[in-house]
C-alpha cells in the first residue's frame, strides 16, 4: 500500500487555516533510514499551534503536524531496526516541519526513534506522549535538585493540561504531597482523584506581583506556563527549594528581581524534552515503564481519531480542553 491518511493543516485564500483529513503517497514523505506506521500519537499544545498556523512552530504549509507518534517498523536501512519493532518517536523535528504523527506513516532518521520499553504498550506510551516525558524530566530536575517528598508541598500549575496532568500524578505515585493550580475550578475533583491533596486557583498565583517576595509556601514545583506567574511560583519557594520550568502559554517573559535567588537560595531549573539526546530520552522512557509506571493511565486521558482532531485543537486553543489527548491513527 503506497497511500496512506493524512490530517493536513493548509491556509485557505482568506489567510486562515483548516486542518483536513487528506490521502498521502509515502513516496512523498522526507527521507530517513525508518518508516514507521503509526498506530498512536497525541495532541500536544505546540501541535495545535503548528495545526492553526503558527510559523513560530511550523515554517510551511501544507503540513502534517504531530510531535509524537507510536508504530512499528515497517522498513528500516540500518541495523538498529528490524522490520516488526515497535518504536517510541517524540520531539526532535518530528511534527515541527517535518511531516509528523497525525498520519498513518512517517518516515524519521533512526536517530529520532526508541524501540518500545517492555513495560509499556504503543497505547500507553502515547497517553504519556511527550507531555509524559517532559513531566518525568521535570520531576527527575527537582529530585536531582534535593527536593524529597518529605520536605514539603509542591505545586503543579496549569495542572489540567497534559504536563500537569501527569507531573500531578507522579509526583502523588512518588509521595509527594502536590498542590495543583488551576484556573479550571470544575476539574478540582478530576485532580484530586489523580492525587492532588489541594486545589489552589490560578488568579492566587496573580496576586502580589509587585512584590520582589512572597510568603513561603513550596518545596518545589512544576511550572508549565511561564509568564509572571512562573516568578511568582519562584517567589513563594521555601528556602532552598526548586522550580522546574517548561512550559509558556501565559508568556515567554516575567518581571522578577534576584531576591529570591539570593535571600532564599531557590533554584529555576530549564527542562527541555525536545533536543534532548535520545540515550536521556530512552533512560526516561524505561524510568516511566518500571519503577515510575502510572496505574490507571486511562484516568489522564480520552481517545480520539484523526477525524475528530481538528474539533480537538480548536478546544485546546480556546483552553476548554483538560487532560491528555491520545490519538488513534492506525
Amino acid at each position: 500500500m503506497s497511500m496512506f491518511s493524512a490530517l493536513q493543516a493548509r491556509e485557505n485564500a482568506s489567510g486562515t487555516f483548516e486542518q483536513v483529513i487528506v490521502e498521502r503517497d509515502i513516496a512523498d514523505l522526507p527521507a530517513g533510514e525508518l518508516l514507521i506506521r503509526v498506530k498512536y500519537s497525541s495532541l500536544n499544545y505546540k501541535d495545535a499551534l503548528s495545526a492553526s498556523g503558527n510559523r513560530g512552530v511550523t515554517k510551511q504549509f501544507p503540513h502534517t503536524p504531530g510531535i509524537d507518534a507510536a508504530g512499528v517498523v515497517e522498513s528500516s536501512s540500518v541495523a538498529e531496526f528490524s522490520v516488526g519493532d515497535e518504536v517510541i518517536v517524540t520531539g526532535y523535528d518530528l511534527g515541527m516541519n517535518t511531516a509528523g504523527g497525525f498520519a498513518q506513516y512517517i518516515r524519521v532518521p533512526a536517530s529520532w526513534a526508541i524501540k518500545r520499553p517492555k513495560g509499556l504498550s504503543l497505547r500507553e506510551a502515547m497517553v504519556l506522549g511527550t507531555a509524559g516525558l517532559t513531566a518525568a524530566l521535570c520531576v527527575d530536575k527537582l529530585e536531582q535538585a534535593g527536593v524529597a517528598a518529605d520536605v514539603g508541598p509542591i505545586l503543579v500549575t496549569g495542572a489540567t493540561g497534559g504536563v500537569g496532568c501527569v507531573a500531578v500524578a507522579l509526583l502523588a505515585k512518588l509521595g509527594f504531597s502536590v498542590a495543583a493550580s488551576t484556573g479550571k475550578a470544575e476539574q478540582g475533583e478530576w485532580l484530586q482523584r489523580l492525587g492532588a491533596t489541594q486545589i489552589v486557583p490560578r488568579s492566587a498565583l496573580q496576586e502580589g506581583g509587585e512584590r520582589p517576595l512572597l510568603k513561603e509556601q513550596w518545596a518545589g514545583a512544576v511550572d508549565t506556563v511561564g509568564g509572571d506567574i512562573l516568578f511568582n511560583v519562584v517567589k513563594a519557594l521555601r528556602y532552598g527549594g526548586s522550580a522546574a520550568c517548561c512550559g509558556l502559554t501565559a508568556g515567554v517573559g516575567f518581571n522578577g528581581s534576584v531576591l529570591p535567588f539570593i535571600l532564599r537560595g531557590v533554584n529555576l531549573l530549564g527542562v527541555d524534552s525536545v533536543e534532548l539526546p535520545l540515550v536521556v530520552k530512552a533512560s526516561m522512557w524505561d524510568k516511566l515503564s518500571v519503577q515510575w509506571k502510572l496505574p490507571a493511565l486511562d484516568r489522564l486521558t480520552h481517545e480520539i481519531g484523526l477525524e475528530q482532531l481538528p474539533e480537538a485543537i480548536a478546544q485546546m486553543l480556546a483552553g476548554r480542553s483538560h487532560g491528555r489527548i491520545l490519538v488513534r491513527v492506525d
